[in-house]
């Protein structure tokens, strides 16, 4: 395995929102949406009931999120004008008068910029490059073990940055040439980073989670918690994958006799010493965790507790190099990407305005309940319908559109919140990843394009979707074993209630 010191991961930014990383639509496509837009406008103000204006309106957010209207406008506009054609000009000025602090006023929100800042104070501190170099070198033993290495890495990075696409993004330039280099097949390379990311956001501090505990009116605290044992599960998962693949099919992995990799022997000195370069995560996770299930502190006030660690360990880091430079960048980010965020909350908040005006919501859920479906095979269906979305939507922009809908039927099926609220992360996430259109397959493939990252080898849009036909059963099955056994997901919330005297909920 060949090793560099100086590994650079680059900046992780803030996936929340992604709306730049979009492709833009061409002249053809603006055109046609328009055409669409104006037709659900007509549709709007011309239908014979509230359920089907709002119907129409959900149609003109769709088309608009297709545009790249910036998500909060594709979904305050739209529900605005619903509003307006329903119940007049009042409700409207109602509407834009309470939403703005109705939708971001919630407790369970504050937690949200503290969770960001310190993310984007781990970035600039360095310590993703370390928690890389660490995981490498641990796991480089084991057959396919820089395959692990960028597993259990992409696990904790997007984790505590928040961000899926800018992890893989900047994983995969790390990486992918070090399996190549090391002697991987192309497509292993290429599979390992895709779904490396995809623990990310259900392990604390999860700031997909943190948001749909606020649409759906769960407690935070056991939220954040249900994700962590799923979340640590799939990553162990995908793991016994790879190394399974490099028991089975060394070569694909740069082992046996046939092997053309490169690679540097590496001490248990190296390795202890890597463990020394990152010391501050397992503190940073220790406040967090510690605090919660102590009862010490309530989930915001950990949040709070975490920032403060990873401010001091950043100031340690960085003392050499411009720390209150650095400190002003993290926190210039955070307010950036919070009021990004909110201001997608508001447009949250009334489209859920929008629906209880049309009773849209109590109608998805009959139409549901008429076919008939048990909890499986409602579950089943939405797997289909987000994968679907996925190849059009990031995660957020799929929950923000369907959770306010589907709550009602979540009651109606006996489906735990808690439980759906880990089971829709992952399945958004999934859905970003799946052929022939999964965003994170063309993000990925635009980084292979680069001399530094191919290393000389033609990695093709075939071989990324190669490399998805070994990686997605193995999450599919996951999703499989999570709706067959939801007691992975409650127990560790049931256990933090316990232990902390009720102070989760908060």
């Amino acid at each position: 395995m060949s090793h560099t010191t100086d590994t650079n991961l680059g900046t992780i930014p803030s996936v929340l929102p992604s709306d730049s990383r979009r492709k833009k639509p061409g002249l053809i496509s603006l055109i046609v949406g328009f055409a669409l837009v104006a037709v659900c406008l007509v549709g709007v103000f011309t239908s014979p009931s509230g359920a089907v204006a709002g119907m129409w309106c959900i149609a003109m957010m769709i088309v608009l999120m297709f545009l790249s209207v910036p998500v909060a406008i594709a979904l305050a506009v739209p529900s605005l004008i619903g509003v307006y054609a329903l119940s007049g000009i009042p409700a409207t000025i109602n509407i834009l008068s309470t939403a703005p602090f109705h939708g971001v006023s919630k407790w369970s929100y504050s937690v949200l910029p503290m969770f960001i800042f310190m993310g984007m104070l781990l970035t600039q501190s360095g310590m993703t490059t370390r928690i890389y170099r660490a995981t490498d070198r641990w796991f480089s033993w084991l057959p396919g073990g820089i395959g692990i290495g960028t597993t259990a890495a992409g696990a904790g990075l997007s984790s505590v940055s928040g961000s899926t696409i800018g992890m893989t993004y900047a994983l995969g330039r790390a990486g992918i040439p070090e399996m190549l280099r090391a002697g991987y097949d192309k497509r292993v390379a290429v599979g390992t980073v895709i779904v490396a990311g995809l623990p990310g956001n259900l392990i604390p501090p999860s700031i997909l989670l943190v948001i749909y505990a606020g649409i759906a009116s769960v407690p935070v605290g056991p939220q954040l918690v249900a994700g962590a044992v799923p979340g640590i599960l799939i990553a162990l998962t995908f793991a016994l994958f790879i190394l399974i693949l490099g028991l089975v099919a060394p070569k694909l992995v740069g082992r046996g006799p046939d092997a053309t990799g490169t690679r540097e022997n590496v001490t248990w000195g190296d390795r202890f010493r890597s463990l020394g370069e990152i010391w501050g995560f397992p503190v940073i996770m220790a406040v967090l965790f510690g605090g919660m299930f102590s009862g010490i502190f309530t989930p915001t006030e950990a949040g709070a507790a975490a920032a403060f660690t990873a401010l001091l360990l950043t100031l340690w880091y960085t003392r050499k190099d411009k720390p209150f430079q650095k400190v002003t960048h993290a926190a210039f980010s955070t307010v950036s990407a919070t009021a990004a965020i909110f201001f997608i909350m508001i447009g949250a908040e009334m489209l859920t305005r929008l629906l209880a005006i049309t009773g849209l919501a109590p109608m998805m859920t009959d139409f549901i309940l008429g076919f008939g479906l048990n909890r499986i095979g409602f579950l089943l269906v939405l797997v289909v319908l987000y994968i679907v979305m996925g190849m059009f939507f990031d995660t957020l922009s799929m929950m923000l559109l369907t959770i306010p809908i589907l709550l009602p039927t979540l009651e109606a099926m006996e489906v735990s919140p808690l439980w759906f609220g880990v089971f829709v992360v992952l399945l958004g996430e999934l859905g970003m990843i799946t052929p022939p259109v999964g965003l994170l397959s063309y993000i990925v493939h635009n980084i292979c394009k680069s001399p530094e990252v191919n290393l000389g080898q033609n990695v093709t849009l075939k071989d990324v979707f190669v490399s998805l036909s070994w990686f997605l059963p193995v999450a599919i099955l996951f999703l499989g074993i999570m709706i067959a056994v939801p007691q992975m997901t409650e127990w560790l919330p049931a256990l933090l209630e316990r232990t902390s005297g009720g102070t989760a909920t908060q």
